[in-house]
């Protein structure tokens, strides 16, 4: 196996002894037969022959081609061009009064990388190239010495020996080609993507906004194949024009100047051909931008699915995609369209260009007679020029596809990065962070997000930001990391970061794995980090403890475990400064606490440590040493607590988010909280509770890679998909091509027989027009039928492409959440973009496949995490990550290669025996048989060796294609949630009432786990507010999922206005139900698009509902109002807009039924006032079910569920529930909510 090195710039070692020693490529050590013939890969063969291969079962890669060798070595040669161009610019500013400016060239630098490599490969290709066109001339030998058979018979046996040496070498050569150049082209991909990664770790916010995460893995997926594709044909760029002017030159030879009209068509046609590559370019552009809209709303669709599926937003997006689709087909279609004419002319060139000499030759003069020596000769040089004459255009359209790729790259590469000067980290003061006249812009351009910004941290001190909405607490913490462009003074900071971010960045990874962050495993401290996050009864209740693996984006886990996970990460790295931004909105009241006490506060894990916390909570802030209140992008107060509440007026300023009331109860909260007995607390610690959603409790899966071979229903359902029209038109077109072609070679054979025949010369003038003119019908009728089936197929592909992407959407829009929650959005991705030796190569296929999936996740990944990977000074760790995964896709890329050689050899040999056989046997029958028939019986051995390999290659690649099909039709027998419609529906004006009943209901998430819920049974009455409380996992959220059938029920049943919601179709429920959830989702897109996907509310309803939610302000002081571009996942507006948008969603969709999931815990306690009154307003006739951390959001509902272990516990109202003093009492005494305060005491 591959160590990771200790930096960028050095190289891997293999861990010696046990199986990975064996599986050390043993090329190195074979000998120079087996390197040329590919036997040391039979094992692999062999063992793939037995039983389907594992990725165990594989070669690992030399050195030379790790990426851990190939990156460090370009991303030299990269700076190198930097610098250079720099210099460059600098001298020709200092001549040109206007600014010139140029791109380092990524060319160049790949050039200065590879160049030995490249002209090795060069060698081979031209030892390769003159192999080729000495075996016509042997041929021509052969045909001679048949003309006169009285020649010494040794002479013939040495012509079909050297006939057969010179085959045999080609093919040992052309293979040694072939194997070194995808190898080369390879490393090229993985240098460039290497970079891509790289730079993505050091992109600035504005970067960030030009280029999406969809479009970045479009570089690293697309533009970088693209180079790999040139790569792959560069050679062909000299050997092409080499291979034509060598052919001209034997030709002249052959048929003297009449060649010449070859040429001219030549001349005439290639043209044609470069304009319509030219056309094709710049459809391949369109194309690629419309390639790029799709991953990005892709993306973004897979990551917001539950919002869809909540929403009942699938058939709009899947429009948008589909619309997005076609686009990128529409121009597929016309590039295809121009490729078809591009293969009609290429066809006919050799035939007319063979036709054109022919006439001029025999026009020249009227003695020239076509002798077997001349037709097979000739034909034999006219089948080597058809290949570089059909190579020629494809790869001058590689080139022109390369360099839009190039430019694209190049963007990227050289757009702008953070800024090193934004913060000053080698601060060697007295203060941890300091701030002086400072002001901050996400854009260098742009108006100032933070202004005027002066303040002095001590090292070891608790500081409070707070503020409303949008007022900057956040932004401050990205200033402080450095992740803002400083535009005036000066920011410094003393000593290392650990960050936790507002939405919680978690990896797909074990648990231990989240926390430790690549930090040294002490097991002690790690134990205490543990306990202190609250973490310890969750790895009770995980199938695998800390070593349960945490899906992506933490899927399997709830929000608040999300966030004790990152903050235990953050505590568990041992830094000396801690931003915090916000950890406690998304836990329960006690977990709060808890995480304050032994974590935050002065009594934690971290009181000796820097720690500033932006908060919500205002009864934590008697606890801080400093308080910030910001206050449109600036410092409102700052001071101790008593500080600020000795400034009555200053309270006011601060939009009275304290009033005389809170002081009181804030103060009265403290003392609360530090009386708390220890006896109280052990009580509750014994009471066994599960913090985990029960059936929330599995792992990510791994990719499944089939094994044996393809089913034939799978090809049969891409057959059916490109239509069996298509089908059968394509076999016909395809059949008859190949039989004038055959019947052309045999009317040559003919006419060179009958040359020779002849004694009469007016006789050949005779019959030499006619023997032209059906020569030159044949040649037209077959040109007709490879246009014919380059057209079918054409139609075919792209019917056959649509109809799957298609069905692919589908299916994957109707797969259950659980499957989102347990599968990487790379695995998804990666669907969207595709006997003996047979059985070897589709496994390794499949291997490649599927280790390109997490190449992409981690991509994916590494982008969303990015602020908290660059906070933590995490990059170089998780470059050599990337490094890894990449390594393993291209250790299954390297043995498809060697695979294919070692096929190759042995096809081609078995080409090379059958030339020796023909020409033996044309020696030995010297007497018997005609020179015309021996021309015909060679030059179809010297097809044969291609034609064969050509075969068995192309239906190896059909079996092992078919696994891009296979994986699109994988989704095909999944379970699917229920019908989006059914038979039944419910009437137009359901639900009319709001009532809501549950009858023993029982839910779990999977077959094989624990229910989720146990026995509910309850009913609202209609317009009735209920609010929902429980401890962490107590199965809050799944009852609101339950209610719109994300989980399915186990037992039991749920009925809405008389219905049970099981006997309707899945968007007839979510259609008329609504939803604000806890995860804020945003689309890129405008933000009128974001409230409103379905375009179905006036533009005077939006505005009436932004101001309902308190954002109307916000919006009018954007420069395009509603038509302001929401960037990904909403990152150009903060935590609470975006809770804020979702509000304002809820008010545009108004139904009868309102579930509340934690909707206003990423905004401040005076917003969340407001946004409560304008909910309980609007919403006034609805019912209205509240799940909610702060018990203040419920404190005044109707009655109040308190669910714990899946199970109700208590349903009453809220008065009567404290004076009953059970759990809820418990829960509102940790709130510092009591039973004389009642309804107006509110958690702060």
């Amino acid at each position: 196996m591959l160590c990771s090195p200790q930096n960028w710039g050095g190289s891997y070692q293999r861990v010696r002894g046990g199986l990975d020693t064996q599986k050390c490529s043993p090329e190195k050590t074979a000998s120079f037969f087996s390197k040329v013939t590919y036997s040391w890969f039979s094992r692999v063969i062999t063992l793939g022959y037995k039983r389907p291969l594992e990725r165990e079962d594989l070669f690992e890669l030399n050195e030379s081609d790790s990426s851990y060798t190939v990156c460090p070595i370009f991303e030299k040669q990269w700076r190198k061009e930097v610098l250079r161009n720099q210099e460059r610019q600098k001298v020709k500013a200092s001549f040109y009064k206007e600014a010139h400016t140029k791109k380092p060239s990524l060319l160049y630098a790949l050039w200065n990388t590879f160049k030995s490599v490249l002209i090795q490969v060069a060698l081979f290709k031209v030892f390769a190239d003159i192999l080729s066109f000495t075996s016509p001339l042997i041929m021509k030998q052969m045909i001679i010495f048949c003309e006169h058979s009285s020649d010494f018979g040794w002479n013939g046996y040495g012509y079909a020996m050297a006939l057969f040496v010179v085959v045999f070498l080609q093919t040992l050569i052309l293979q040694q080609y072939q194997r070194f150049n995808m190898l080369t082209s390879a490393k090229v991909k993985t240098a460039v993507n290497g970079l891509i990664y790289k730079k993505a770790l050091l992109l600035s916010n504005v970067s960030r906004q030009k280029f999406s995460t969809g479009e970045i893995i479009n570089l690293m997926s697309a533009d970088a194949q693209q180079l790999m594709d040139l790569t792959a044909n560069l050679n062909l760029l000299w050997s092409a024009p080499f291979q034509i002017l060598m052919a001209i030159y034997l030709l002249w030879q052959e048929l003297g100047p009449a060649v010449l009209a070859g040429v001219a068509v030549l001349v005439f046609v290639i043209p044609i051909n470069a304009l319509a590559a030219t056309k094709i370019k710049k459809l391949k552009k369109s194309q690629r931008k419309n390639k790029d809209k799709q991953i990005k709303l892709l993306k973004e669709i897979l990551h917001g699915i539950k919002i869809l599926k909540l929403y009942a937003w699938e058939p709009s997006y899947k429009n948008k995609i589909i619309k997005i689709r076609d686009q990128e087909l529409e121009f597929q279609k016309s590039a295809r369209y121009l490729t078809v004419f591009s293969m009609l002319t290429l066809t006919c060139i050799p035939f007319l260009v063979s036709l054109a000499t022919l006439c001029v030759y025999f026009l020249l003069d009227e003695g020239n007679i076509l002798t077997a020596t001349k037709v097979f000769t000739s034909m034999s040089l006219f089948n080597i020029l058809r290949i570089p004459l059909f190579e020629l255009p494809t790869v001058i359209s590689t080139v022109v596809q390369t360099k839009i790729s190039l430019g694209r790259l190049e963007d990227f590469l050289n757009t702008e990065e953070l800024l090193p000067q934004n913060i000053e980290t080698n601060y060697i003061g007295d203060h941890a962070i300091e701030f002086t006249d400072a002001s901050f812009s996400w854009d260098k351009t742009g108006m100032p997000v933070l202004r005027d910004l002066n303040i002095k941290i001590p090292e070891g001190a608790l500081v409070a930001v707070v503020g409303q909405v949008g007022s900057g607490k956040s932004s401050m913490l990205s200033a402080i990391l450095g992740e803002m462009e400083k535009l005036t003074g000066v920011v410094q900071r003393k000593g290392s970061v650990a960050y936790v971010s507002q939405q919680a960045w978690i990896q797909n990874c074990i648990l231990q794995e989240n926390i430790l962050f690549g930090s040294i495993m002490k097991k002690e401290f790690y134990e205490q980090v543990l306990e202190a996050c609250a973490l310890l009864p969750d790895l009770e209740q995980l199938p695998k403890g800390d070593q349960t693996e945490i899906g992506e984006r933490g899927v399997n886990i709830s929000g608040g475990q999300q966030h004790r996970v990152s903050l235990a990460r953050a505590v568990y790295s041992g830094a000396d400064i801690y931003l915090l931004d916000d950890p406690l909105s998304a836990v329960d009241v006690h977990v709060g606490k808890q995480l304050f006490e032994k974590v935050i506060g002065s009594l934690g894990l971290l009181k000796n440590k820097t720690r500033i916390l932006v908060t919500h909570n205002l009864t934590l802030l008697p606890q801080m040493d400093l308080i910030v209140v910001m206050e449109s992008g600036r410092i409102a107060q700052m001071g101790t607590y008593q500080e600020l509440l000795s400034k009555t007026r200053n309270l006011t300023n601060l939009h009275q988010v304290i009033s005389e009331e809170e002081k009181a109860h804030a103060l009265k909260q403290v003392s609360a909280v530090n009386s708390r007995t220890r006896s109280k607390d052990k009580i509750l610690e014994q009471k066994p509770r599960p913090s985990l959603d029960q059936g929330k409790q599995f792992s990510m899966k791994k990719e499944k890679i089939p094994v044996g071979g393809v089913k034939f229903s799978i090809i049969l359902q891409y057959l059916q998909a490109f239509g069996w029209l298509w089908v059968w038109l394509t076999v016909v077109t395809y059949l008859w091509q190949n039989l004038v072609g055959i019947g052309q070679n045999l009317w040559l054979s003919a006419w060179a027989k009958e040359a020779k025949n002849m004694n009469d010369f007016t006789e050949w003038k005779q019959i030499r027009s006619n023997k032209l003119n059906i020569y030159g019908l044949l040649g037209l009728i077959k040109g007709l039928f490879v246009c014919s089936g380059a057209y079918i197929i054409t139609r075919g592909s792209l019917a056959a492409s649509r109809t799957m992407y298609v069905q692919l959407l589908n299916n994957v829009l109707h797969l259950p959440i659980q499957f989102f929650e347990t599968n990487s959005t790379g695995q998804i991705i990666s669907r969207f973009t595709k006997r003996y030796y047979v059985a070897s190569s589709r496994q390794i296929r499949r291997l490649t496949g599927a280790s390109r999936s997490p190449v992409i996740s981690h991509f994916s990944e590494t982008l969303s995490g990015v602020s908290t990977i660059r906070a933590f000074g995490h990059q170089q760790r998780f470059i050599q990550q990337y490094k890894e995964v990449v390594n393993e896709n291209l250790v299954c890329f390297y043995n498809n290669v060697i695979s294919n050689r070692w096929l190759s050899v042995r096809l081609e040999f078995l080409g090379n025996l059958m030339v020796l056989f023909a020409a033996l046997l044309a020696v030995l029958a010297v007497n018997s048989i005609d020179s015309a028939t021996v021309g015909l019986s060679i030059s179809y051995a010297l097809n044969i060796t291609h034609s064969l390999n050509f075969w068995v290659k192309k239906t190896c690649e059909i079996e092992t294609n078919a696994v891009a099909v296979e994986r699109v039709c994988e989704y095909e027998n999944m379970d699917k949630e229920a019908p989006w419609i059914m038979s039944r529906r419910p009437p137009l004006q359901w639900p009319n009432k709001g009532v809501v009943e549950f009858i023993n209901y029982q839910a779990r998430y999977r077959d094989d786990l624990g229910l989720a819920l146990q026995d509910i049974t309850f009913q609202t009455h209609g317009e009735e507010k209920i609010g929902i409380v429980g401890r962490t996992g107590a199965g809050k959220s799944t009852l609101s999922n339950c209610l719109f059938r994300i989980v399915e029920r186990a037992g039991g049943k749920i009925i809405i206005d008389g219905i049970d919601i099981s006997t309707i179709g899945l968007h007839d429920l979510r259609g008329k139900l609504n939803i604000i959830p806890q995860h804020p989702v945003l689309f890129s897109g405008t933000l009128q698009m974001n409230l409103d996907p379905l375009n179905k509310y006036s533009d005077s309803k939006l505005w009436e509902v932004l101001e309902l939610c308190h954002l109307k302000e916000f919006v009018q002081s954007l420069p395009e109002k509603l038509l302001h571009e929401i960037s990904e996942g909403g990152e150009n507006l903060s935590m609470g807009q975006r809770q804020l948008v979702c509000v304002a969603r809820a008010l545009l969709r108004k139904t009868k039924i309102l579930i509340l999931d934690e909707a206003t815990a990423s905004i401040d306690f005076e917003m969340d006032k407001l946004v409560q009154t304008t909910i309980r307003k609007e919403f006034a006739d609805c019912t209205i079910l509240t799940i909610a951390h702060r018990l203040q959001s419920i404190i005044d509902s109707d009655r109040v569920l308190v669910l714990d272990s899946g199970s109700i516990v208590e349903f009453e109202a809220p008065q009567n529930l404290i004076r009953q003093k059970g759990l809820f009492y418990e829960m509102t005494t940790d709130a510092g909510i009591t039973q004389e305060s009642g309804t107006k005491n509110k958690l702060l």
